[in-house]
């Protein structure tokens, strides 16, 4: 399929700094904040890649959420372009 309205689902890869990335890992942190430049859509996966600052690399460390709710702006506080996502682990 062209049309990504056709798509069931896709998956984005994106950097995460450590400290979100351990909070989605514990599952203390269950939302992504992000600027909505891909168009993020209900049951979208979100590879999350661990990224330092630091080192200006990648750790290896990486796992997958499914998008389960989003609220995009400009509504509730949130600015235009941006959206809040709830997320899940992909293999929960």
């Amino acid at each position: 399929m062209t049309d990504q309205d056709e798509t069931p689902w896709r998956q984005h890869e994106l950097k995460c700094w450590p400290s979100p990335f351990r909070a989605m890992r514990s599952g203390r942190k269950t939302f992504e904040y992000r600027l909505n430049d891909r168009g993020f859509r209900l049951a979208d996966t979100l590879l999350l890649k661990e990224w330092d600052p630091e080192k200006r690399e990648y750790t290896g460390e990486e796992d997958v959420y499914v998008v389960t709710y989003i609220l995009s702006g400009p509504k509730f506080g949130i600015p235009e372009g941006y959206s809040v996502m709830s997320v899940r682990p992909a293999n929960g």
